[in-house]
């Protein structure tokens, strides 16, 4: 698979069944993170891959309304960083910007390895921060959701992620995000 074809074969699929997780998995996908930009090479990324049941548990605890099809996921990677890990050049703060490229380097990573890396907001930070161990001053800026794609539709699924299930959702034209010289031409 080229890179072409990770990126055109991610989907947030929320039908998922159980993967193996095994150490080599866990380094595989932090040595694709490794290597990703950043502003001065700082690497602001902090990464947690959750996959004991205990932990597990707790982070499903903290996971919002909606985001039930997770508890299905083999393995849960927290996504921290925080300001004072990266640049700050004239009021712009890096560390998202930067902990997000190699965040997308692990979902494509494991699209290549036919994995499903689902990324989330919809969870309560303060208690998935305790789950994980993460120190009071760190982001945790998303969870990643990691398991593979079943066959069928998860019986966890609202009607709704049923529908998503089926087809890729829409993106916006080319029109509307992409301008050449001027914004809004």
């Amino acid at each position: 698979m080229d890179v072409r074809e990770a990126i055109e074969g991610r989907r947030a699929y929320r039908s998922l069944e159980p993967a193996e997780v095994t150490d080599a998995l866990i380094e595989d996908l932090t040595g694709v993170a490794r290597i990703a930009p950043s502003c001065f090479n700082n690497q602001p990324w902090r990464f947690v891959f959750a996959r004991d049941k205990e932990v597990l548990e707790r982070l499903h605890g903290a996971l919002s309304k909606g985001n039930e099809w997770a508890t299905v996921g083999s393995m849960i990677v927290g996504v921290a960083s925080r300001l004072d890990l990266d640049c700050e050049i004239a009021g712009r703060e890096y560390f998202l910007f930067d902990t997000g490229m190699a965040t997308a380097f692990i979902i494509l990573r494991a699209t290549e390895l036919g994995l499903v890396a689902h990324p989330i907001a919809g969870f309560r930070e303060s208690e998935a921060k305790e789950a994980l161990g993460l120190p009071e001053d760190m982001r945790l800026i998303a969870l990643v959701i990691i398991g593979k794609h079943a066959d069928g539709i998860g019986p966890l699924l609202t009607e709704k992620q049923v529908a998503d299930e089926a087809a890729r959702p829409a993106r916006l034209p080319a029109a509307e995000i992409a301008f050449i010289d001027h914004y809004g031409a």
